[in-house]
């Protein structure tokens, strides 16, 4: 039927090309040209041997690629409910675009989502709830060993490189920065001028690349790291484990796109492959991994040191706070990254089905910190679709001390979630080196709109903390939140998880930590076998 179908096409074609030629008009004869041109298509496609729809459906076939080049759009804006998209819904995406814009980002009639349905989660407030504060609580980064402690605050942007970022989006994110007093973690791609241009607070990310601090061999340079961490910009350095979209595998940068300002701020050889390794040369167990860090914190001159990870396993975890406590210095944050969080670039095996998701991760590492006795020295930070106020609220409870946000701050400088991250193709400017499309991308405007989004969020999760009765992210607790189990029962975090006492591990660890505490070890990331 369908090749019927298109050979019919093909003899009409040919028939009118008769009639239209006997007529001579200039009108007709672009008309000719337009149906020449479908029939040497309709030829090209029967002969053709790579796609055998065109074979078998020539001219006609191409409405099936066209059809699915438009779907995303067409889900997007005529298909998708409000609150249904991934990886954020339209109701968020709303909410994010008004608060930029400095909309109140307020919603009429109730919410449409379904309250009883099994995994739908709320916050408990309180029957004496307080007044808003005149100004949201901020988080102090800096342990015992630490001598140029941070003021962070509850909700900052989270890691994201040039590169995989276009300069003006990095321009923007920074400047939203200043203005409103948070951190903008500049991601393992490099310390580039765009992240120092504007003067905002930074958060110096070192992936297993060392980029702006490596060496010709792509060593680990002190003296690189020294200079740069002296910057009065640099506030805090961070030695990133793993990204949560993609955990256990490195980046590789294609020759072409290392052009000479890529490789000037990596300090890569221009047009050349750039690799970032899966695994670390300056460590390779828990004990060199937390003297790295605090030779990081040293050479920074005393500024707050920590990582980044997915967690994989809670062995993990508990090896590294076994070697805090065997070496006697503790990083100053660790960021939990969740499996859910996002990325330019990852393969579909790693984004769905590899790596701890957000909520599991966060409170293991928070567990694992208390039970060790660790807690009091150690800010967490939680990044995973971090976007409303809700949001932090919700990360504060499992542990969290402060969030970041990547994807949402994307879209405060107007990432439409076009999903063309890898493509070089953005259509807003966001994440493209394509100089004509970035220039989209208004430095002055969007940053403007970074600093009331995020202002605006902070706002509303101190408002909601002050709804549930508490001012201090310290005194939330596990009872605050609540989650639907099945459509007749809902549960408390405190009833759903297990929360380990100050010291617990060392005291005597629980029937359901002790195989992994007996199994972690301070020389090496591969969990033990335990004899019996």
């Amino acid at each position: 039927m369908g090749k019927f179908l298109s050979i019919s096409v093909l003899v009409v074609l040919i028939v009118i090309i008769g009639g239209v030629a006997a007529i001579g008009s200039w009108a007709w004869w672009i008309v000719v040209a337009v149906l020449v041109a479908l029939l040497l298509l309709g030829i090209y496609d029967l002969l053709q041997k790579r796609h055998s729809v065109l074979r078998n459906y020539p001219v006609v076939g191409h409405l099936r690629y066209l059809l699915e080049d438009l779907r995303p759009e067409l889900q997007q804006y005529f298909i998708e409910r409000n609150w249904d998209g991934r990886p954020y819904d339209r109701d968020i995406r709303s909410l994010i675009y008004e608060r930029a814009k400095g909309i109140a980002g307020e919603q009429a009639f109730g919410t449409e989502r379904d309250v009883n349905q099994p995994g739908y989660e709320y916050l408990v407030h309180s029957t004496a709830p307080l007044n808003e504060p005149d100004e949201p609580p901020r988080v102090t980064v800096g342990g015992p060993d630490c001598s140029q402690p941070y003021s962070m605050a509850l909700l900052n942007v989270s890691a994201m490189s040039f590169g995989s970022l276009s300069a003006n989006a990095i321009r923007a994110l920074n400047k939203g920065a200043k203005l409103g007093g948070f951190a903008h973690d500049t991601g393992e791609g490099g310390l580039s001028p765009y992240h120092l241009e504007n003067g905002g607070d930074l958060v110096w990310e070192i992936g297993s690349g060392y980029f702006s601090t490596r060496t010709k061999d792509g060593d680990f340079d002190p003296d690189q790291f020294k200079d740069h961490a002296a910057r009065d910009q640099v506030k805090c350095v961070s030695l990133k484990l793993s990204q949560g979209a993609k955990p256990g595998i490195g980046g590789v940068l294609p020759a072409a796109k290392v052009n000479a300002e890529i490789a000037k701020t990596r300090g890569v050889p221009q047009g050349q492959k750039c690799v970032s390794p899966p695994a670390h040369k300056v460590f390779s167990t828990p004990t060199e991994m937390i003297e790295f860090i605090a030779r990081m914190r040293e050479l920074a001159g005393g500024k707050p040191a920590g990582f980044k990870l997915c967690v994989g396993s809670r062995t993990d975890v508990l090896a590294m706070c076994k070697a805090m406590i065997e070496v006697g210095t503790t990083p100053d944050f660790i960021i939990v990254d969740g499996s859910e969080g996002g990325t330019g670039a990852a393969p579909l095996e790693y984004e769905d089905h590899m790596g701890m998701p957000l909520t599991d991760g966060l409170m293991v590492v928070h567990n694992a910190l208390v039970g060790t006795g660790l807690r009091d020295r150690i800010r967490l930070g939680a990044s995973g679709k971090v976007a409303a106020g809700n949001d932090i609220v919700k990360r504060l409870i499992q542990g969290a001390d402060y969030t970041n946000a990547a994807r949402a701050m994307m879209m405060a400088v107007g990432c439409i979630q076009a999903q063309m991250c890898h493509t070089d193709k953005c259509p807003v400017g966001v994440a493209t080196q394509d100089t004509r499309r970035q220039r989209a991308l208004d430095v002055g405007d969007k940053s403007v709109r970074v600093q009331q989004y995020q202002q605006a969020t902070v706002k509303e999760a101190a408002k909601m903390m002050a709804s549930m009765g508490v001012r201090q992210p310290r005194d939330l607790d596990p009872h605050m939140l609540r989650l639907n189990v099945s459509p007749t029962e809902n549960r408390s975090y405190a009833e759903l998880y297990e929360w380990l006492a100050p010291g617990q591990l060392l005291d005597e660890p629980p029937q359901t930590w002790a195989s992994d505490w007996s199994r972690a070890s301070v020389d090496t990331f591969r969990p033990q076998i335990a004899h019996h």
